[in-house]
């Protein structure tokens, strides 16, 4: 869809979906307080920064981010992983599409659910789905110390590229169309 001034609209929207072992759902506010026990782990943060959230800076963080992008170009679509045998949330995977073709990724999965397969079955859900829906373009940052990321990248069928940002490693998937 374009808009005036030929902006094309961003129409993809986080819809549930669901892999081997998880369900992927579309995050709520009200999955602040469990999230915030899942990420509260500090170590998490050793590679993407920052620290844990109370459960009030996530529930403010996800009013932001439920809200959408206020450019109509940008989808910011987030899903929390839900472990479908414990019913209990894991971890987080996001896309961040840019017009239809075009879509940076990222995922969290929390310390009790590493070493378990979880981030590398939900990216690869998660790029299953925007191939799907025609993203071409699929772009993930990694911290080049993240050997566990770089090992998620790379399953989900992204590539390294010798591109850096922000001092971390570009890795890229490009579908044909």
């Amino acid at each position: 869809m374009c808009f005036p001034g030929g902006v094309i609209r961003s129409t993809l929207t986080a819809e549930p979906f669901t892999t081997a072992r998880l369900d992927v759902v579309p995050l709520r506010v009200d999955h602040a307080a469990e999230m915030a026990v899942v990420l509260g782990d500090p170590a998490l943060h050793t590679f993407i920064g920052g620290a844990p959230g109370t459960p009030e800076a996530l529930r403010a963080r996800y009013e932001r981010l439920v809200a959408g992008s206020p450019d109509p170009s940008v989808s910011w679509c987030n899903w929390v992983l839900r472990v479908r045998d414990a019913g209990r949330p894991a971890g987080t995977v996001q896309a961040t599409v840019t017009g239809r073709d075009h879509a940076e990724i990222a995922w969290v999965v929390g310390t009790p659910w590493q070493g378990r397969g979880l981030a590398c079955e939900a990216a690869a859900g998660l790029v299953g789905r925007l191939r799907a829906q025609g993203v071409r373009t699929i772009v993930a940052h990694i911290h080049p110390d993240h050997h566990a990321s770089a090992a998620v990248a790379g399953s989900a069928g992204l590539s390294v590229t010798a591109e850096r940002q922000d001092g971390e490693v570009r890795w890229r998937l490009i579908t044909a169309p």
